[in-house]
């Protein structure tokens, strides 16, 4: 018995005396730059796939998780002299963006920073988000063609001084390194890579260091931050939630149990109906089932959230069962929880904690009358 209280005593010193030198070492991680005096990092809450450290007179460094570092320079200055050749120098003013990424358009949108934007890699037709859907149809922001087909000339004419990737860029290296040898940095967007939502919506603080910014980016954020703060100690409701739409082949489109919806619903205070679905499979985020398996699988979710992303938005549960005559047999249809996504969910990057508190309002509410909400509807 005394050995056992001198070991758990000296786990306990231990553990005191760990912390603080974690927390040392966390505040000294940053990149020393020659010429530059290293001055504090960016606060980051949910975000895990960068960081920005900040150095005198403006500089900012950031670094992107398995992408690479870029080092924004101040209107009116330059990079240092001996700056390491790996580290991408983005100048200031960032002005004539080629937008590829389209999670980081609203990010854009909501920092006011539409006019930093002169390209796109969506067309009109491809966006949800009416300021660039607007932009695109009246000729302030050109098509400049999709992420493995740019249009160089364009974007050569139009004095590009950044790209902003998707990760897609992946699958045609060649164009981004045709990009950066123009002397265009490509920064490489990963915040599909965030096992938080909110740390997709954190991004925002990124793109508001190339704007400068900072300021409302922290107080966007932290509206978002607070709604789910406002629920998350709530009770788990112990509501299943199946978020699903039909292909175009009669299979069910599913998100794996690892994907940010799936978070998005359990955070909410629901249970995702699929627990251990593909998480140890390739890097997709979704995946398709047959028709049977998923009525095995999902017949009694207590609710039902169709992603209307794809294939338009639905209205009435007999647009939903013209899909398959099986979902009239699930416990969601017959109880009347049948709920439809509005087609802007996917890029409105910045309302993640809206989307929570809309599924939470969803598992929660009495109100019988309730059909509407920020990103969804419900189907009758």
């Amino acid at each position: 018995m005394k050995k056992f209280l001198i070991c758990l005593m000296t786990g306990v010193i231990l553990l005191t005396l760990a912390c603080p030198v974690q927390a040392a070492e966390k505040e000294n991680t940053h990149t020393e730059i020659k010429g530059l005096t290293f001055d504090h990092s960016m606060e980051l809450t949910y975000a895990e796939q960068f960081s920005v450290d900040y150095y005198k007179d403006g500089y900012a460094l950031i670094t992107i998780a398995e992408e690479g570092q870029f080092l924004v320079v101040p209107e009116g200055k330059e990079a240092p002299k001996d700056l390491d050749p790996k580290i991408a120098v983005i100048q200031k003013p960032v002005e004539n963006i080629y937008l590829v990424a389209t999670s980081a358009m609203n990010l854009f949108c909501a920092l006011d920073a539409l006019d930093h934007i002169s390209l796109s890699g969506t067309d009109a037709d491809g966006w949800h988000i009416e300021e660039a859907k607007k932009a695109l149809e009246n000729g302030s922001i050109s098509f400049a063609g999709k992420y493995n087909a740019p249009d160089y000339e364009l974007i050569l004419d139009k004095k590009c001084s950044l790209a902003v990737e998707s990760t897609m860029i992946y699958h045609t290296p060649e164009v981004k390194e045709k990009l950066e040898q123009f002397g265009i940095p490509v920064l490489v967007e990963h915040s599909s890579y965030e096992s938080h939502p909110l740390g997709r919506t954190e991004w925002l603080k990124l793109y508001a260091v190339l704007l400068d910014k900072e300021k409302e980016a922290e107080q966007l954020f932290q509206q978002q931050a607070e709604k789910l703060e406002k629920i998350q100690d709530s009770r788990n409701t112990g509501k299943t939630v199946a978020f699903f739409y039909i292909n175009s082949v009669g299979a069910a489109n599913v998100r794996k149990s690892n994907d940010y919806v799936a978070k998005m619903i359990d955070l909410a205070g629901g249970e995702y109906i699929f627990r251990n679905l593909g998480e140890k499979d390739n890097a997709l985020s979704t995946m398709n089932m047959q028709m049977e398996e998923f009525y095995a699988s999902a017949k009694d979710a207590d609710y039902i959230i169709y992603n209307s992303t794809i294939d338009g938005e639905l209205t009435d549960i007999s647009q939903l069962l013209a899909k398959s005559s099986l979902l009239g047999d699930f416990k969601a249809v017959k109880d009347g929880n049948v709920w439809c996504t509005e087609q802007n969910l996917f890029q409105e990057t910045l309302e993640l904690g809206t989307m929570i508190e809309d599924i939470h309002t969803m598992l929660t509410s009495e109100d019988e009358t309730l059909d509407s909400l920020t990103f969804m509807h419900k189907l009758k």
